[in-house]
């Protein structure tokens, strides 16, 4: 990360209050992140309280017991900090690709502000030491696979949480890979000795799979806009009507969604010389792939919201367990220990799977259009979107890579959070898979991004193809950036690069205030 490219004013961690806009800031890097001062009583007053249950020579699990199926294990108090050591160590068992860096940056946020919650009972130092390498672009090297979404993600955790302790590894800004010890004499920490608890609040929660579910959420908002934008030209292309899109026909069903969408399709459509010069082309209904975006594209926007609330709530959650209530303040109550299943990431896995459903139509629905193009019977185009055909296939096989990454995303879109396999002795008997629910966003968004991106191409192809009366002046905007990145087609050549451009495309997210403002990390 260039120290350049770092805003002035951090963006400040309020647990409890941290938006997805925010978020999204922080998955796309640039940015220093300090914790609200108000955060730290809580922080103290959470540790306190389990120093007193300490004092007290009390037997609290999470504190000085053993874990999962050995809860009945009592350890001593010299042994205390042997235990939490050996449990980061013993639970480092990820495996596969390391996380990237924005979906580091994102664990590391969300993790301090779980802990900032004060229900963890660890020192405001670890806090602290966590946005301190997130602040510096250090990120530690997280497997990606390896967690079944409860009781926590305690593999990929514990790979975090490795690096506190200075064992683990970490990338630099630079990609250059050093050690837990390193990286922390970097930022000018020793290696922490954890405290009772303290290994276990790092290890319990759900931030691996909130974070994975998050950059898949804003990478299908990117996605769902470029979605729009794609329609919006496909229709022009067409010379495709207008009056599905009248907002009587969408107030009469009342969905939020399918009512924005209308909003945007007309925006975007504003001022158009193409729609007037088909008014009276006797043309009646249009295909669903175009006559239907406010119905498809809006339930999937309805979805994104949904996931979104849940994704927001589950990032200021205090996620990890045992659970720490300090007793009152001024009294000389020890507070309570409580636990339950907070770590548990059901609602991660349900928002991540019906992320995925939304990402897997956004891109089927772009993919009918693009067959649509192609198809001179129904669109009035040339075959395969170009002349000489024949000599020249066109986009021909394009659409045969649309409909590849169209089909996989079905199969990628079968929910996660139907399976489950007990671990642990079968003390953790239901598990939610959210790790996994989130993580396969990340290829369904690249795969739709393509579908899209090729649609939004053909799209321009067509409009040139009959070019005449202009688009709106939104459209034409889009038309000539998409023409910054790929040159008309009038024949056959090597489409990969042009592909590859168009990917990029549509995952911007610098798009029209009329669908941006639909979007909810943007809104």
């Amino acid at each position: 990360m260039d120290n350049a490219s770092l805003t002035t004013a951090p963006i400040v961690l309020t647990p409890g209050e941290v938006d997805l806009a925010a978020l999204r800031r922080v998955h796309a890097g640039g940015v220093q992140l300090a914790l609200a001062p108000s955060a730290r009583a809580g922080l103290v007053a959470a540790q306190a309280t389990v120093r007193k249950i300490i004092d007290a020579g009390a037997v609290v699990y999470g504190i000085n017991t053993g874990f999962g199926k050995l809860a009945q294990t009592i350890i001593p108090t010299e042994r205390l900090a042997e235990l939490q050591r050996n449990l980061v160590l013993s639970h480092a068992c990820g495996t596969g690709e390391p996380l990237d860096a924005g979906v580091v940056r994102l664990v590391l946020a969300t993790k301090a502000v779980s802990l900032a919650r004060g229900h963890s009972g660890v020192r405001p130092e670890i806090v602290d030491a966590l946005l301190a390498l997130c602040n510096a672009g250090l990120s530690p090297r997280i497997p990606s696979k390896g967690s079944v979404g409860a009781s926590g993600d305690l593999a990929p955790l514990a790979h975090l949480a490795c690096v506190l302790i200075g064992e683990g590894e970490v990338t630099t800004p630079q990609g250059e890979v050093i050690g837990g010890a390193e990286a922390l004499k970097r930022i000018g920490i020793a290696p922490f000795v954890l405290g009772p608890k303290e290994g276990l609040a790092l290890l319990n929660g759900t931030q691996v799979s909130t974070a994975l579910a998050l950059a898949g959420l804003f990478g299908a908002e990117d996605v769902f806009a470029a979605g729009i934008m794609a329609g919006a030209l496909s229709l022009e292309a067409i010379q495709g009507s207008v009056k599905p899109f009248d907002a009587r026909i969408h107030i009469a069903r009342g969905q939020p969604g399918q009512i924005a969408v209308a909003a945007a399709m007309r925006a975007l459509l504003d001022g158009s010389e193409i729609v007037p010069s088909h008014a009276d082309c006797g043309r009646v209904q249009d295909p669903y792939s175009i006559r239907c975006v406010p119905q498809v594209m809006g339930a999937c926007l309805d979805n994104l919201a949904h996931a979104a609330r849940v994704l927001r709530t589950e990032a200021n959650a205090a996620s990890d367990n045992p659970l720490v209530f300090a007793g009152p303040e001024g009294t000389s109550g020890a507070g309570d220990v409580i636990s339950g299943g907070n770590f548990h990431a059901e609602p991660v896995a349900f928002a991540a799977d019906i992320i995925a459903l939304a990402v897997a139509e956004i891109g089927a629905i772009s993919e009918r259009r693009m067959a649509l193009l192609l198809d001179s019977g129904l669109s009035g185009l040339p075959p395969f979107l170009v002349r000489d055909g024949g000599v020249n296939s066109g986009f021909m096989i394009a659409q045969v890579t649309a409909a590849a990454l169209a089909s996989e995303n079905k199969s990628l879109a079968h929910p996660a959070s139907v399976d489950s396999l007990p671990t642990s002795a079968n003390q953790e008997d239901h598990v939610s898979m959210a790790t996994f629910a989130g993580r396969r966003l990340a290829d369904m968004v690249q795969n739709t991004a393509v579908v899209v991106g090729i649609e939004a191409m053909a799209a321009a192809q067509g409009i040139e193809l009959k070019r005449g009366p202009k688009s709106s002046p939104l459209l034409e905007a889009e038309f000539a950036a998409i023409r910054e990145r790929v040159a008309f087609i009038d024949q056959d050549r090597f489409l990969a690069p042009s592909i590859e451009a168009m990917r990029s495309w549509a995952r911007r997210s610098d798009w029209p205030e009329a669908v941006r403002s639909m979007l909810p990390s943007q809104a």
